[in-house]
């Protein structure tokens, strides 16, 4: 039974469009009345992202949002450590600051959960016939180069291991010893996953409304390195 979802917002200088993504959160009605807790953890930016937030909280005191602050940089993956951490909800899903993915669609990565039927539960942006914005090509082949090596080592099927939309069982998701403080935290929690016995995994299309660098990209050529490095760290080394 799923009576609460917690959304855990990492926020890295979203100061200018983190209230739109607060406001599509705020206007979603998710199905069988669960609740909703949001989670906005800022990790130390250097725009006025704590302000905008803080404003929002003060404009808007029906939506349940608890505010975190990282004194220093730290990365996205640990704005996810401590989000998740503080979590209360029966089940977690990540939702990154920009505007890139609907909040309309936590109800079908919710299905599967309130059918009882899954533990974990991946937004694909290459399955189904939601929108997809066409950006970049590379980026695309990079994706799915790191979906199928993940495959390889942990033996899912998955079509997008790199998608924001993650939603997890909070038990499970917070009896994880995650390390990656980055973008490498994507392989690796799909490979401590695929580690556990009888979990049960799905993945449901979404939409993908991507943006350019210009419009405050941050994941570059490095991080694809790292997530390499990670698919076989936490493959191959234990």
């Amino acid at each position: 039974m799923v009576r609460k979802l917690s959304i855990v917002i990492p926020a890295y200088n979203e100061g200018k469009t983190i209230h739109f993504i607060l406001n599509k959160v705020k206007e979603v009605e998710l199905i069988g009345g669960i609740e909703k807790e949001v989670i906005v953890v800022n990790d130390c930016s250097k725009d006025d992202t704590v302000e905008a937030v803080e404003r929002y909280m003060k404009a808007n005191p029906d939506l349940p949002i608890t505010f975190y602050s990282h004194e220093v940089n730290k990365g996205k993956g640990a704005a996810l450590h401590t989000g998740i951490e503080k979590a209360t909800g029966d089940v977690v899903i990540i939702q990154d600051a920009d505007l890139e993915y609907d909040p309309r669609e936590y109800n079908d990565v919710l299905k599967p959960f309130r059918e009882e039927v899954a533990d974990v539960v991946y937004g694909s942006r290459f399955m189904g016939g939601n929108p997809h914005r066409i950006l970049f090509f590379w980026h695309t082949i990079g994706n799915k180069f790191l979906t199928t090596l993940s495959n390889a080592f942990t033996n899912l099927n998955l079509t997008d291991m790199e998608t924001c939309y993650k939603a997890f069982n909070r038990e499970i998701i917070q009896s994880l010893d995650l390390k990656e403080k980055r973008f490498g935290f994507e392989p690796e929690v799909t490979a401590r996953i695929a580690r556990i016995k009888n979990i049960r995994i799905y993945e449901v299309g979404i939409s993908y409304y991507g943006r350019t660098y210009e419009e405050g990209k941050k994941i570059g050529w490095r991080d694809g390195f790292r997530a390499i490095w990670c698919i076989l760290k936490y493959n191959l080394f234990r």
